[in-house]
């Protein structure tokens, strides 16, 4: 067969096997369209799924009449005229290919009157026909029918599904756009029943109203709000509470520049931020915007525009991780006293039904302990304080000095001797000063029972002590220098040439996290010295870790998550146990340094240190007020 050019029509439904996979792809074509307009109300009405009709209706600046026609010709647009406007693009679209590509596969009618004119004018198409613009009674803005979606491809209408779940793409798509977009009004309609109508949300309080209405009232309880700025660059948005997770992504937006995006490098840069509070295998709740200059990106790299390429992607990734912690740390318990128990929304059956401590099987940590004991043991720093020495790090209450020239006197926090109860009641308003209040007493010798203002808090004892220690031991570890170790035998690794590449380019990395590693030939490295709390890691292969990880997003933490493991195991056999009996003011002692301490609504796992009871629930089940 000889090489012929394309029909018109041809080329255009093979464009729009990339734009058009199915009538959510439409509908999100046409609101970019909308928003790019300057559109503050957006109305998108739907029939049979998109099936049969989806109509968008904007009250944007309207197109031209002029250039009505012209919208409907491949590459007409009135975004970019200059390269140089591709690499600084800040409009959702820019190529002038959806209304072409949605034209030739499907019935078509668009209206629209400018907002300098007089007068609205129609154009109708019908695959390739297109019947001369006539005048048309409509406000201003900008109409757009699509009927009969992929009536002249029947090889891909075939391919769409059912109703339902055609529907639900699109309803999807319209959330999308309507949480990145507060300031524009969006209306949804099926088969001619409102399925939300969202009024303009200038405000925090009316944005997360907004959120509610999307992801449900559950969702923006367990958000918090964050803000961060450095280097022109604005983060701002909502990330959810570490116990608020789920077990797909499917509850993550990020929105770069307005546009929807999924990227891998600030996805690996969140699941970072994360790793030391969230539970394993399950996935953070976010909602964030960010801004930057447009010169720094190429939106230009996915035919649906949903990928992106930075120009400096450690910065970013580094950015990102850093605004997300800092967020992290600062969450306190009076940030989280409205979550309600929900334990089997995040975790099963067999998953709760037993303390950590004594699921955990302590030989796993046997390696990582004594690394770590080898290395710490000499410090100056304090690694290993006796597990109920609270009362060093907080200062003692009047009313708990009380609880314990009351209480039975011990030595031993894991002596047999059970608490004895004071004589003397707690003051009645002493629980109101403190968001975890003051503890009532132990629940089998593994929770703490402690009444709030709000209700009854229940702590696991290890699982707090447990976080409370490992910061203490981070911090300490971060304030002294590396410690190196070095290799009695030298370890040679062969490697691969993206591999050694990769280590030419990040050398200096490798000596400021404790390694002492040399190029030995063009293929060939000696690691000479490596951080001592690492000494009985496979060394070779968490090298090779590292250089992948550098390869693709020009940062690794995986040093830092061995030498925080290390340190979680550390904290965990130095936390106390379940079965400790401890005093009241050493229970006390614990609930002010859970308020304190960063990051201590869980432990190292991941899992939850303290849930709250309020006062309501309680007479929920006791039926009370009924």
């Amino acid at each position: 067969m000889r090489i012929q050019l394309l029909e018109p029509l041809i080329a255009n439904q093979i464009a729009a096997g990339e734009v058009v996979e199915r009538p959510a792809s439409v509908v999100k074509e046409l609101v970019e369209n909308s928003i790019d307009a300057n559109a503050t109300q957006i109305t998108v009405e739907i029939e049979i799924g998109g099936n049969e009709l989806i109509r968008v209706i904007d009250n944007g600046q309207g197109i031209h009449s002029d250039d009505l026609l012209l919208a409907l010709n491949r590459h007409a647009t009135s975004k970019i005229r200059k390269l140089d406007d591709l690499m600084a693009i800040d409009s959702l679209g820019f190529r002038g290919e959806a209304l072409a590509s949605i034209a030739s596969v499907s019935r078509l009618d668009l209206i629209s009157k400018h907002h300098q004119a007089e007068t609205a004018w129609r154009v109708r198409t019908e695959g390739a026909e297109i019947q001369a613009k006539k005048p048309a009674a409509h406000p201003q803005g900008t109409t757009v029918e699509v009927r009969q979606i992929f009536f002249n491809t029947p090889g891909r209408r075939k391919f769409l599904k059912s109703e339902k779940t055609e529907f639900q793409h699109i309803q999807e798509i319209v959330k999308r756009l309507a949480l990145s977009h507060f300031d524009i009004g969006f209306k949804l309609t099926h088969q001619g029943k409102i399925v939300f109508d969202l009024k303009p949300a200038h405000d925090q309080l009316s944005q997360e109203k907004r959120i509610a209405a999307l992801l449900g009232d559950e969702c923006v309880q367990n958000l918090i709000y964050i803000q961060y700025e450095s280097a022109g660059m604005l983060l701002k948005g909502w990330i959810g509470l570490p116990i608020f997770s789920r077990s797909q992504p499917d509850m993550q937006y990020l929105y770069i520049n307005g546009r929807f995006v999924r990227d891998k490098l600030i996805s690996h840069a969140i699941k970072q931020a994360y790793q030391d509070v969230l539970y394993h295998g399950r996935y953070p709740v976010y909602l964030l915007s960010f801004d930057l200059n447009p010169k720094e990106l190429d939106v230009n790299v996915h035919p649906a525009k949903e990928e992106v390429r930075f120009r400096q992607t450690q910065i970013v990734h580094q950015f990102f991780m850093h605004a997300i912690q800092q967020a992290l740390a600062k969450i306190k318990p009076e940030d989280v006293q409205h979550q309600k128990i929900k334990v089997d929304s995040v975790f099963t059956a067999h998953e709760t039904s037993v303390p950590w401590s004594v699921q955990e099987k302590s030989e796993t940590y046997g390696a990582e302990k004594n690394a770590a004991a080898d290395v710490l043991k000499s410090s100056d720093v304090n690694l290993y304080p006796s597990p109920m020495d609270f009362k060093k790090t907080v200062q003692i209450e009047p009313s708990m000095l009380d609880f314990q020239q009351n209480s039975e006197a011990r030595t031993d926090c894991r002596g047999d001797s059970r608490i004895a109860y004071p004589n003397k009641s707690m003051p009645t308003d002493t629980h109101q000063d403190y968001p975890l209040g003051y503890a009532l007493g132990q629940i089998q010798n593994i929770y703490i029972l402690s009444q709030t203002k709000n209700g009854l808090v229940i702590v696991d004892m290890h699982a707090a002590h447990e976080r409370i220690l490992y910061e203490k031991l981070k911090k300490d570890y971060s304030q002294q220098k590396l410690i190196k170790q070095n290799l009695l035998i030298p370890i040679v690794v062969k490697l691969l040439t993206h591999e050694m590449t990769a280590f030419e380019n990040y050398q200096t990395l490798f000596k400021d996290l404790g390694f002492d590693i040399q190029a030995l030939g063009e293929k060939e490295i000696v690691i000479r010295a490596i951080p001592a709390l690492l000494k009985e890691k496979n060394l070779e292969q968490l090298v090779r870790d590292v250089l992948a990880d550098l390869s693709h997003h020009d940062t690794t933490s995986r040093i830092d998550e061995q030498l925080n493991a290390v340190l979680t195991c550390v904290a965990c056999h130095s936390a106390v146990r379940a079965h400790d009996v401890l005093t009241l003011p050493e229970m006390n002692a614990l609930l002010r340094d859970i308020e304190n301490m960063p990051r201590t609504q869980q432990c190292g796992h991941g899992r939850p240190t303290w849930i709250e009871l309020p006062v309501k629930e309680l007479d929920k089940l006791f039926l009370r007020g009924r």
